[in-house]
C-alpha cells in the first residue's frame, strides 16, 4: 500500500520543518510550502490525501486557503486540519464552518498530531463489512461506498467529517446521539472543548441539507437525533 500523501503549509521555516521530518518518520508522503498561493497551487498538482493548514500566515492567510480549496470541485472533498495558536477560537470556528475536517492547537506533540491525521483519514475509508451501501429516504439519497450524498438528484459536496457525521446519525436513527457519542463515534478522539466542533459541524450539515435539515433534531443540553 503506497503512503498517504500530506501538504503542509505552514509559513514558519521550524514548525514546517520539523513537522515534515515527524511526519516522514510515521510513514507519509509529505510535500511542504510556506505560503498560501503556492498551497494551493501544490494542492492541484499533488493531489495530497490530507492537508495541514496554518491558520496565521502573511499574505493570503489560512481562511482563505481553506475557502478556496472548498470552492474547488477538485479539491473540495480533501480533508483539512488547521494548526491554530491557542487563542484563536473564533478563527477555529470560522475554519470549521469553511470545510475545515478539524484543528489542532499549537504547541502539539507529534503523536498527537499524528493519531489525529489518522483519525480524519479513517473518515474517508471504506464503509463497514456488513454496513448498507445505499440509503435512500424520499429526495435524500447516500452512497456509502463512494462517499456521496444527492438531494432531488443533485449532487451535495460534504466533507469526510460531514459525511461520517451525517452516515452516524442515519445508522441511530430515532435514538439520541449525544456530543460525547458522536465525539467518540465520528472524530474517533475526545478532547477538552470539542463540544462545539460538533455544534458547528452540525450546524453546517443541516446548511447543506437544505428543505431537510429539520431531520437533524436538536436534543437540547444532549446531542442530536436524526428522524426515524
Amino acid at each position: 500500500m503506497s503512503a498517504k500523501k500530506i501538504l503542509v503549509v505552514e509559513d514558519h521555516k521550524d514548525t514546517r520543518e520539523l513537522l515534515k521530518y515527524n511526519l516522514v518518520s510515521a510513514g507519509f508522503d509529505v510535500t511542504a510550502t510556506e505560503n498560501g498561493q503556492s498551497g494551493l497551487d501544490l494542492a492541484a498538482a499533488f493531489k495530497p490525501d490530507i492537508i495541514l493548514l496554518d491558520l496565521m500566515m502573511p499574505g493570503m492567510d489560512g481562511l482563505e486557503v481553506c475557502r478556496r480549496l472548498k470552492g474547488e470541485n477538485d479539491l473540495a472533498r480533501i480533508p483539512v486540519i488547521m494548526l491554530t495558536a491557542k487563542g484563536e477560537e473564533i478563527d477555529k470556528i470560522v475554519g470549521l464552518e469553511l470545510g475545515a475536517d478539524d484543528y489542532v492547537v499549537k504547541p502539539f506533540s507529534p503523536r498527537e498530531l499524528v493519531l489525529r491525521i489518522k483519525a480524519v483519514l479513517r473518515r474517508y475509508g471504506p464503509p463497514e463489512p456488513n454496513a448498507p451501501k445505499l440509503w435512500e429516504r424520499e429526495g435524500l439519497k447516500i452512497d456509502f461506498e463512494a462517499h456521496r450524498l444527492t438531494i432531488e438528484d443533485q449532487e451535495v459536496a460534504l466533507t469526510a467529517t460531514e459525511f461520517k457525521l451525517l452516515t452516524v446519525l442515519i445508522a441511530g436513527a430515532g435514538k439520541v446521539q449525544t456530543r460525547d457519542n458522536l465525539l467518540d463515534t465520528v472524530w474517533d478522539t475526545h478532547f477538552e472543548g470539542y463540544s462545539r466542533t460538533v455544534d458547528t459541524h452540525v450546524r453546517r450539515l443541516r446548511q447543506k441539507l437544505d428543505s431537510y435539515a429539520t431531520w437533524i433534531e436538536t436534543i437540547r443540553g444532549i446531542g442530536y437525533r436524526f428522524k426515524a
